[in-house]
């Protein structure tokens, strides 16, 4: 049974108003990692402690970065049951957890934290180990040569 609107609407809302894609659907989910150009994030929200207090803040800290993802899209485990099922489809070979944080570029799958990478650390630490994510995979091919 998936948790109550009401009770996560605000969970949502964390990454919602810092512009990541809300993917409730199976479809919704495929629509954007069949697209094979460019690179994706993907955050597997929760209600747990460590999604509250570390991930959806490091996450809120990483975006302000100046290279990111081109698009950021979120399901929520426990309330999007089959989107969050059909995304851990694309995770292979990472195990399921909650949360959890994908990045894919051109279609692959080139960076993942999971929650065991989340629950022992603060949320400033997530935010840098995010942002040099984003600048191995996320930063124009240019960057370095022109900083």
């Amino acid at each position: 049974m998936p948790y109550p609107e009401i009770l996560i609407a605000p969970m949502r809302q964390d990454l919602t108003r810092i512009g990541i894609e809300e993917t409730r659907t199976p479809e919704q989910v495929d629509e954007v990692l069949t697209k094979n150009e460019g690179t994706v994030m993907v955050i597997v929200n929760s209600v747990c402690g460590c999604a509250a207090g570390k991930a959806r803040p490091g996450i809120a800290m990483a975006m302000q970065h100046h290279a990111r993802p081109d698009r950021a899209i979120t399901v929520f485990a426990g309330a999007d049951i089959d989107a969050t099922e059909k995304a851990r489809g694309y995770f292979a070979p990472y195990p399921p957890s909650s949360p959890q944080i994908a990045l894919f570029k051109n279609g692959q799958l080139v960076y993942m934290m999971e929650r065991h990478q989340i629950e022992g650390r603060f949320a400033e630490q997530i935010a840098q180990e995010l942002t040099q994510a984003f600048d191995q995979h996320c930063a124009p091919a240019n960057a370095a040569t022109t900083a």
